[in-house]
């Protein structure tokens, strides 16, 4: 799977950007929060995820690694596709999106295009409990500035063991809170523990 992609910016445009790479475009599907974030760049680096169906292999592309947890959350819920997922993203920033799931804000999930009522309720049932770690996350992320690479990498190493990923970002979460200086495998040994 292809984890980011560095190179220069062919194309970009608010739905898809052509990034060159080794003397290859590739072909990224973004949102507009990821377009506003390329604007004007002739280089970068964009995070990727991979979607491979029987008619079409396709790259959705994203500024953060926030954003396309995000749209990993959106898409695991029951009627909500890539598409749908990107036209969410689209329509409200990440931050945002948090807020709404957070507050339970029907009315905002139902101005996007494409999301109806049960929908928007269904995306705020399952992702209730999903989006706190995230905030949690991002919270300590800023707080021990310099422990992000290694919760990221712990968070990463605990999924790969087989660990649900919210259970792994909280349980990392709480070690660097309370030992913010630990290395990667200190940390990793430290959440085995608690999971």
């Amino acid at each position: 799977m292809i984890e980011y992609i560095k190179g220069e910016i062919a194309e970009l445009t608010p739905a898809q950007m052509i990034m060159e790479c080794g003397g290859i475009g590739y072909a990224l599907h973004i949102s507009l929060n990821t377009y506003s974030a390329f604007q004007g760049k002739q280089s970068g680096k964009i995070y990727v995820y991979e979607v491979i169906r029987e008619d079409a292999h396709l790259l959705f592309g994203f500024a953060e690694k926030a954003e396309r947890e995000l749209f990993l959350l959106l898409t695991s819920v029951s009627g909500v596709g890539p598409n749908t997922a990107r036209m969410i993203l689209s329509s409200l920033p990440p931050e945002e999106l948090i807020q709404v799931i957070a507050t339970k804000d029907e009315i905002a999930l139902t101005t996007v295009k494409g999301i109806g009522l049960k929908t928007a309720q269904r995306i705020l049932v399952d992702l209730r409990n999903k989006v706190k770690p995230m905030e949690a996350m991002a919270a300590t992320s800023s707080v021990s500035g310099g422990s992000t690479a290694v919760s990221e990498e712990a968070v990463a190493a605990l999924v790969m063991l087989g660990f649900p990923k919210a259970a792994s970002q909280k349980a990392v979460a709480s070690i660097q809170k309370n030992t913010p200086n630990l290395a990667v495998e200190q940390v990793i040994k430290s959440a085995l523990r608690i999971l």
